[in-house]
C-alpha cells in the first residue's frame, strides 16, 4: 500500500484529507507542521508527501527545500490559501512538484496524487523493455537491435507510459495530464502530434505497434 504523508496545521482539513485519501487505498500519517514531518520521514518511507506552505516551526517551502538540499526526491504537493504567482513560483523553485490552492477540491487532489505518484514510479523504474526494444529513462535513449537513438523528451515520455502498460488504453486527457501536466493549456492535438511522429520513426519496429483507438485513445500493442 502506498504511504502518503500529510503536513498541515489545520487539523479540520487534516482529518478530510487522511479520510479521502483513505477510502482511496492510500496509507495516511498527519502531521501537523514541517519539522514534525521531518522526524516522520527520518523514522519511515513515504511515497509522496502533501504539505501546507503556512505552519508553526517550519512551513512548507523550507521542509520541501530541506528535503531536496538533502538528496530526497520524493514528490511533494503543496497546499495553500495563497493564490499569487510568486507564492507558486517560490513553491516549484523550492522543489514543489506539484500545487493546489484552497478551498481543495478532494476528488481533484485524488487524481492529482494519483498521477504524481504514476510519475514518480515511471522515473524510479527507470528502464523499460519490449521484445528487443530498450527504453532507458535516465538518458531519453531507445535501443534497438543494438542501435540507440535519443528522442525528445516529450515522444520519449509518451512511449514510456504506454509501454510500461502493453495493451492498456490511454486517452488523450489522461496523457496530457500526466505528461504535460494538469495546468497545461495546449489541447490534446498535442498528443496525436507527438504520437505521430512516434509512429513515423518506429514504423518498421517489430516489437511493438502504437494501435489508434477511435474517439478515445492510443495503446501500444506487443507484436
Amino acid at each position: 500500500m502506498l504511504k502518503i504523508l500529510i503536513a498541515e496545521d489545520d487539523r479540520e482539513l487534516l482529518r478530510l484529507f487522511s479520510l479521502v485519501l483513505t477510502k482511496n487505498g492510500y496509507s495516511v500519517k498527519g502531521v501537523g507542521n514541517g519539522k514534525e514531518a521531518l522526524e516522520a520521514i527520518d523514522s519511515s518511507y513515504y511515497d509522496l508527501i502533501i504539505s501546507d506552505i503556512m505552519m508553526p516551526e517550519m512551513d512548507g517551502y523550507e521542509l520541501v527545500h530541506t528535503l531536496r538540499e538533502s538528496g530526497n526526491t520524493t514528490p511533494v504537493m503543496m497546499i495553500t490559501a495563497k493564490d499569487a504567482f510568486d507564492d507558486m513560483r517560490k513553491g516549484f523553485i523550492s522543489g514543489t512538484d506539484d500545487y493546489m490552492v484552497k478551498p481543495v477540491n478532494v476528488n481533484e487532489m485524488v487524481l492529482r496524487v494519483g498521477a504524481l505518484l504514476r510519475r514518480a514510479q515511471m522515473i524510479n523504474d527507470r528502464r523499460q523493455v519490449i521484445g528487443g526494444t530498450v527504453l532507458e529513462c535516465d538518458s531519453l535513449t531507445v535501443t534497438v537491435k543494438g542501435e540507440a537513438f535519443i528522442l525528445p523528451q516529450k515522444e520519449f515520455m509518451l512511449l514510456y507510459k504506454m509501454a510500461a502498460f502493453p495493451g492498456k488504453i490511454f486517452t488523450r486527457h489522461q496523457l496530457m495530464d500526466e505528461i504535460w501536466g494538469y495546468d497545461n493549456e495546449s489541447d490534446t492535438h498535442t498528443v496525436d502530434v507527438h504520437i505521430g511522429r512516434l509512429r513515423d520513426r518506429f514504423r518498421d519496429n517489430k516489437d511493438f505497434k502504437i494501435v489508434t483507438i477511435r474517439g478515445v485513445g492510443y495503446k501500444v500493442v506487443k507484436l
